[in-house]
């Protein structure tokens, strides 16, 4: 059975940090393209950052330059350090584990960033 499993999220000042784990189990791990997308109130889901089985990385504009994805393969679980967050960064983040038709969903953690 897979598990997508997020954890980090929480309440953050604007200019502070957050870094969001994702574990997966039941896949082959290191063949899977990893991905955080992110849905903000009233708005569609959308790619903040992915990571692919070689290790290649690409980001939203919006969040170029503050957020950095990796993974650990032998902890089966993907990373998403976020620095100097915005208002506009508040969202449920979601973990997306992709290998050629296989697609997998964690179920989201939410982050919010307010004074």
């Amino acid at each position: 059975q897979v598990q997508v499993v997020e954890s980090g999220g929480g309440l953050v000042q604007p200019g502070g940090s957050l870094r969001l784990s994702c574990a997966a189990s039941g896949i082959t791990f290191s063949r899977y393209t990893l991905a955080w997308y992110r849905q903000a109130p009233g708005k569609q889901r959308e790619l903040v950052a992915g990571i692919n089985s070689g290790g290649g990385t690409n980001y939203a504009e919006s969040v170029k330059g503050r957020f950095t994805i990796s993974r650990d393969n032998a902890k089966n679980t993907v990373y998403l350090q976020m620095n100097s967050l915005k208002p506009e960064d508040t969202a449920v983040y979601y973990c997306n584990a992709n290998f050629i038709f296989n697609n997998y969903w964690g179920q989201g953690t939410q982050v919010i960033v307010s004074s």
